[in-house]
């Protein structure tokens, strides 16, 4: 409706001002040289760990609650049902770690301490999470003298020597930034985390099968954005939503977009102000999920009347809690561009024809005047009609329209592949 209103009313006339459009940082403090920038990327986009305000807070310490929660996800545990009472007596029933460490404690993934407690808040050890990696895999050839090649070996604790000599020849570790250290008995940060996370998945053939969870799919359910979209299912499973390709979804933008401001590369974001759920009540993307797109082209308006055309693709979704889900979606319009709608188009045609009418009728009021005042009504009858119709040509051979988007201007775009939502 507004772009009806604006067509009708002010089309053509539309301005340009230096807004910018709104960039995306990504994880605002890794920037691309960080030394773990790679493994952090890919914990964050497969949702195992998660931004805080739009920060991974690499160097920041993990806690053993943090940890346990990220590894039963790579293991494919983060949903397995809690049916055990939970065995430390620093772990609350109601409390917001009471399901993961039941996870890990059902599954004998992470042992507490001797006085029976967790500290779920404590720091996790570095050789206390090379001792988890170890615990949960396989016993396969190992090299026993590998620790000895480390300048700080004598600082690898008795208990954690064959820890090690595991880990190391599985190539499940972490030793930044001095490639000679181990450091067992530091703290472990989050940025070490997330490379020793990595680096598992990536070796799960190496994880013992008790210890990893299967995808179990609970049923098909269908979303309903708009009868024209090709598909409309939604695979559910006990790890995550499948929208499927051919799916339509509806978004806003977040932020003025102007086509005459914008070019290939750019980022712009969209965000949906309701849950986009299934028919049958499954939330896929909760309100004021954050879909973040790259311009790929941006064509100007052509003479002729032939209106900009922007494209864009749609590359990654972040929920409201921090989940991130890749994407593959362009703009469901023909030729997946983005350009202003027939409405502005005749809006600018009738401005350029009544701009057309008034200039006619003042030249014609002015030519008759000028010999013989009598004949005004003769010179506006000419005037107006010549005028109007040279506006009308005008309106249609000048170049097109700039594609403008307002804030809160909805688009549809059309998933190219599926899309995983991680629950």
């Amino acid at each position: 409706m507004k772009k009806l209103l604006a067509g009708l009313l002010v089309a053509g006339m539309l301005s340009i001002t230096t807004s910018p459009v709104l960039a995306y940082a990504g994880i605002n403090d890794v920037d691309a040289n960080y030394w773990a920038q790679t493994e952090i990327a890919s914990v964050v986009s497969d949702s195992v760990m998660f931004l805080n305000n739009g920060k991974f807070n690499p160097e920041q310490k993990i806690s053993r609650v943090d940890f346990v929660t990220a590894l039963l996800k790579v293991l494919g545990q983060s949903n397995a049902p809690v049916v055990s009472d939970v065995a430390f007596s620093d772990v609350a029933k109601s409390g917001a770690d009471h399901d993961a460490i039941v996870r890990s404690q059902q599954i004998g993934l992470v042992y507490g301490y001797p006085d029976g407690t967790f500290r779920p808040q404590g720091n996790i050890l570095r050789d206390e999470a090379q001792s988890v990696m170890s615990h949960i895999t396989i016993d396969g050839t190992v090299n026993p003298d590998i620790v000895a090649r480390y300048s700080d070996a004598a600082k690898v604790p008795a208990w954690a020597k064959n820890v090690y000599a595991k880990t190391l020849s599985y190539g499940i570790y972490v030793n930044h930034p001095n490639e000679n250290e181990l450091r067992p008995t530091e703290d472990l940060t989050r940025a070490e985390a997330a490379v020793l996370l990595y680096r598992l998945s990536k070796k799960l053939d190496l994880v013992k099968a008790q210890y990893k969870g299967a995808e179990t799919v609970l049923g098909t359910e269908h979303l309903n954005v708009t009868k024209k979209a090709p598909s409309n299912e939604v695979t559910v499973t006990n790890m995550r939503n499948i929208v499927r390709e051919g799916n339509v979804l509806e978004m806003e933008y977040t932020d003025l977009f102007k086509s005459k401001l914008a070019s290939a590369g750019d980022t712009v974001t969209f965000t949906n102000p309701e849950d986009i759920v299934t028919e049958e009540g499954t939330v896929v993307f909760p309100a004021g999920t954050t879909f973040y797109g790259t311009v790929l082209d941006v064509q100007d308006p052509q003479w002729f009347n032939k209106n900009a055309r922007v494209y864009t693709q749609i590359t990654k979704a972040v929920l409201p809690n921090g989940v991130t889900a890749d994407m593959n979606a362009k703009p469901f319009y023909k030729d997946y561009a983005l350009k202003e709608g027939p409405w502005m188009t005749a809006g600018k045609v009738a401005l350029y024809t009544v701009g057309g009418s008034a200039v006619g009728t003042g030249a014609g009021v002015g030519f008759s005047f000028i010999p013989d005042p009598d004949k005004v009504g003769t010179g506006v009858a000419i005037g107006t009609p010549v005028g109007a119709g040279v506006g009308l040509i005008t309106g249609f051979v000048t170049p097109g329209l700039n594609y403008v988007a307002h804030e809160g201007e909805e688009i549809q775009v059309i998933l190219l592949d599926d899309a995983s939502v991680a629950k």
